[in-house]
């Protein structure tokens, strides 16, 4: 039943979104209407190549500052919030003793110092990655839980025996906001664990030795309960009613297609954010295509096949801040770089963008650790219009070849993340894909998810799909022009044809 307090029926929700370097809150009610947000920036650490890292305290911090700032600017009081959701960046390694405090920074999804442990296992057995997949239905990355947990036992003993947890980035502030230690389906079966039981995997943690550090991975409870409260520790540094209901939640996947409304079977949803996701929700697990791209085990019974270029609007800032140093502290720079573009024709004067830019490289279309972005068919005629029309262009071509890559049938494809914001990216994105974009109202769509899945634990849903559905309309569609078809059919052969030609020297 819903929640009722001093005569209050609680309607709102907030929800936490915390991602690599920002946190985020937002307050709605059970129609998903956005009341309030605040956000705090949470700078990566990276002390060595290949770590990347967060401060435990400066990301808790966070956690107080945006829950206070969003309350305030809602003109909501306190006891009209029914409940805290959480989401955020999935997998990585938050290490805490038993009263919730971090032994160490936290580990994020995007470090890879445990690619020599899984170097040794592939050494020892070639098909180790094909094994992997078959359990999680996910490429294995570095900042996994089991193989960073590996690296750990072996190089930071000391560090292990003060350990009573081993949480994910959503797991530790829940921990700090109740003292409970727990996790969610979503996050256990991606470790890598079982995407069919949609739990952890003891032959996993078998195949990374981690029998005798299992008893450091929490409980796993569904995403859509709640199983523990607001300690007055933290009722004081919010400023909510000690006892308030926080929700397991999910990660940050999860909660963005849920908050989205693109939880029902057979719905793309794909986000234009730091990275760059497509995927489709089935009724089952999917396993095709093998060895390639990310199985998220969603609440209410979806599986989330996706395929993922790793980079997304990564590609736009740091061409702002390489080519166009002069609009960087400009708030209307994306608006000036939409003016400077559009004048360029399709194809970008033949100049083609691959947008590998991270630093891991990218595991779809190929898993390819080597491969780097970079500019193809570069003169002298090109200027920055060019440049900055071919980094727009060369991100709808990747997500282009994210959803061939899942037999998609559908006519239209849910997108969210900051680029979603941008009418020419999406409407470019429309014509590439040719499919119809569908852009949900709203911005926080993780903080919403979030949101939904602690409303639907307290009664106001029957179930999540049902919550995910009622936040689904007010939606900006942008219709793919059959008359650029053409011009962007020539520009996604020659992209694919540099993109075969970089790969096959990686």
């Amino acid at each position: 039943m819903p929640r009722e307090r001093q005569g209050i029926i609680s309607t709102y929700f907030i929800g936490i979104d915390a991602g690599s370097s920002l946190c985020k809150a937002a307050i709605f009610d059970l129609s998903g209407r956005q009341f309030a947000e605040a956000t705090r920036r949470t700078p990566i650490s990276r002390p060595k190549p290949g770590w990347c890292e967060l401060d435990p305290e400066m990301c808790w911090t966070a956690v107080v500052d945006v829950i206070r700032d969003a309350l305030r600017s809602s003109g909501l009081e306190p006891q009209q919030i029914g409940g805290i959701g959480i989401s955020a960046a999935m997998v990585g390694a938050w290490l805490v003793d038993s009263a919730g405090q971090a032994v160490r920074p936290g580990i994020n999804w995007e470090d890879s110092r445990s690619q020599e442990i899984i170097d040794r296992l592939t050494a020892a057995d070639p098909d180790v990655g094909s094994r992997i997949f078959q359990s999680s239905g996910s490429v294995l990355q570095q900042g996994c839980t089991l193989p960073v947990l590996a690296w750990l036992v072996e190089n930071e003993p000391q560090t292990i025996a003060q350990t009573a947890y081993v949480l994910s980035y959503k797991d530790f502030i829940r921990m700090r906001l109740t003292g409970f230690a727990a996790t969610d389906r979503s996050e256990a079966s991606v470790i890598p664990g079982s995407a069919r039981e949609r739990q952890r995997s003891e032959a996993m943690i078998a195949l990374f030795g981690l029998e005798e550090h299992s008893h450091l991975l929490p409980p796993v409870f569904d995403s859509e309960t709640v199983q523990s409260f607001l300690s007055s520790e933290a009722a004081a540094l919010t400023g909510l009613p000690q006892g308030l209901p926080v929700g397991i939640g999910a990660g940050d996947v999860a909660a963005t297609v849920i908050g989205a409304g693109g939880l029902d079977a057979n719905g793309a949803t794909a986000v234009l954010g730091t990275t760059c996701m497509v995927g489709v929700c089935h009724e089952k697990p999917v396993f095709t295509p093998p060895d390639v791209g990310l199985l998220f085990s969603l609440p209410g019974d979806v599986w989330y096949r996706s395929m993922v270029n790793v980079a997304g609007t990564l590609n736009l800032d740091w061409a702002i801040g390489a080519l166009a140093p002069d609009l960087a502290s400009n708030p209307d720079r994306y608006q000036l770089l939409t003016a400077m573009v559009e004048d360029v024709p399709i194809g970008a004067r033949e100049l083609t963008y691959l947008p590998y830019l991270s630093e891991s490289g990218i595991i779809a279309p190929v898993v390819s650790l080597d491969a780097r972005a970079q500019f193809a068919g570069l003169t002298s005629r090109h200027g920055r219009p060019e440049l900055f029309r071919a980094v727009f262009e060369g991100v709808a071509l990747a997500m282009r070849d994210l959803l061939d890559m899942l037999n998609f049938a559908g006519s239209e494809v849910v997108l969210t993340g900051g680029g979603s914001q941008s009418p020419f990216w999406s409407q470019m994105i429309a014509d590439i894909l040719q499919r119809d974009v569908v852009v949900p109202h709203g911005t926080q769509f993780g903080a919403r998810g979030a949101a939904l899945l602690v409303a639907t634990a307290l009664g106001h849903f029957p179930d999540i799909r049902t919550a995910s559905r009622a936040v689904a309309g007010n939606a900006k569609r942008y219709r793919s022009n059959p008359a650029m078809r053409s011009e962007y059919e020539s520009a996604l052969q020659r992209y694919r044809g540099h993109r075969d030609r970089l790969l096959s020297k990686n």
